[in-house]
């Protein structure tokens, strides 16, 4: 008698039984970039979350004192403040920043507050030649120099020194702006570690931010960036993707000793959960539902002797080339559809390859921790023969709003409201779960973002 042996799967070993994404990248039509070659995954063990973590007020101000106050946060794009007095209002836990070009080449962050009787100095993102507080009229240059004191003569114990207004150190990368409250943290390149580095063929300062809509979401920070950095929640969120979307075949990566992690969902692939799914099915369903890859290009005819991803890849290389001038014939079919998503812990997502870059940031509401300040980004390539666009100011919804509301959001508004759907009930069920095991478990695979974020938290909360 043949009596075989089963299978051990170690823990964090188990995969879907679906081709994985290096298979389907050894089928795309141009030479893969050796960053999406790389794998890197740690088991980091099954343990529960404590649901605490999402309401609790305990739990909220530690993340604000050994988290917020320490870590580097992207802020803003530089294209934002392009000429000295331009600035951007970054506010989180009750702090406030002002984001502002100080001189030519150089960018600084000021404690957003009156050093007199503390009034925020300014509300919202403008330009300025100084920045005057409009209760009683002191006035700081642009480089944090105190200036004006109306009847200076009742104030001589303010000086030069301790009249400047406090900064938070910044530092950018990729275009972007990044602050941090703490004097003494680690260099901005430091924190980012090999990110640069997965980014270098991308390149995201050639971009302009050519999308931006906000809107305060009722949930835990945590609980609006979980729903973006997994796709297991596609089969039932997102069911009319599933034709042109690999969600069980998405590969994730976390990194030791790094603050970021990363995810590439296949496109142009159907999703291992449909039986049965025509090459002509996942063109359709990609024209009409991706939004992201190839907008509104009407009725696409499969070739008989081609592959969906390889004919919805060159669709996209044509199309971007004729809206950036650029030319994309090395570009893998990968660059081009894939959902190639980094997170950098706590506030910033970007992704990615040379389609439309998606960048989310979600960040908690005031000191508020069941409330959430989600954005959502789309960074475009322009024509480098022509002047760079000026980016787009934030489109703010309001509460009874819709994501789809947003027309400039394309066909991904009504994805991203399939998403926001779930966060106030799973808000609410976090809840209820006091009364029964109190805690949130997680896959071992297909939520180990999650798990690296819980990580990174605990990297920071545990230690002071």
């Amino acid at each position: 008698m043949n009596i075989q042996t089963p299978k051990v799967i170690r823990a964090g070993e188990a995969r879907c039984d679906a081709p994985t994404v290096q298979e389907i990248l050894d089928r795309d039509t141009r030479p893969i970039p050796p960053v999406l070659r790389k794998q890197s995954y740690t088991y980091v063990g099954s343990d529960d979350i404590p649901a605490e973590r999402y309401f609790s007020r305990d739990w909220h101000d530690l993340e604000v004192e050994r988290v917020w106050k320490k870590v580097w946060q992207m802020a803003c794009r530089e294209e934002e403040i392009p000429e000295v007095g331009d600035h951007v209002v970054y506010d989180v836990v009750g702090m406030s920043f002002l984001v502002v070009r100080s001189a030519p080449g150089e960018i600084k962050a000021f404690v957003n507050a009156c050093l007199h009787r503390g009034r925020k100095l300014r509300t919202e993102d403008g330009a300025v030649a100084s920045f005057r507080c409009p209760y009683h009229g002191w006035t700081w240059d642009v480089t944090g120099a105190l200036t004006e004191i109306p009847c200076r003569w009742d104030f001589p114990h303010i000086d030069a020194e301790n009249g400047r207004l406090p900064e938070a150190r910044v530092g950018t990368w990729g275009g972007f702006v990044f602050i941090n409250p703490d004097p003494d943290c680690e260099p901005l390149d430091a924190y980012l570690g090999e990110l640069p580095e997965h980014f270098r063929r991308w390149r995201l300062e050639d971009c302009y931010k050519a999308v931006h809509v906000k809107k305060r979401m009722p949930a835990n920070w945590k609980v609006c960036a979980e729903a973006f950095i997994e796709s297991y929640h596609v089969i039932d969120t997102h069911p009319q993707i599933m034709p042109h979307t690999a969600d069980a075949n998405t590969q994730y990566d976390n990194y030791e000793g790094q603050h970021f992690n990363r995810m590439i969902t296949p496109m142009g692939v159907p999703s291992p959960h449909l039986d049965e799914c025509s090459g002509q099915q996942t063109v359709d369903a990609m024209v009409n539902t991706a939004g992201r890859q190839v907008g509104a290009v009407g009725t696409l005819s499969l070739p008989g002797d081609q592959t969906a991803r390889a004919f919805m890849a060159e669709v996209a290389r044509q199309r971007c080339a004729a809206l950036t001038g650029i030319a994309y014939d090395d570009a893998s079919d990968s660059e081009m559809l894939d959902a190639i998503q980094y997170f950098v812990f706590p506030n910033f997502f970007p992704w990615g390859g040379f389609s439309p870059n998606i960048i989310y940031r979600f960040r908690p509401d005031g000191n508020d921790p069941e409330s959430a300040i989600v954005e959502i980004m789309i960074l475009h390539r322009f024509d480098p023969s022509k002047p760079r666009p000026m980016p787009v100011p934030v489109h703010e919804l309001r509460d009874d709003q819709v994501w789809a509301d947003a027309a400039e959001l394309g066909g991904l508004g009504a994805v991203f409201d399939q998403d926001m759907s779930n966060i106030p009930f799973v808000q609410e069920g976090l809840h209820a779960t006091t009364v029964g095991k109190n805690a949130v478990s997680l896959g071992n695979y297909q939520e180990s973002r999650i798990r690296d974020l819980h990580r990174n938290l605990e990297r920071y909360t545990q230690h002071a």
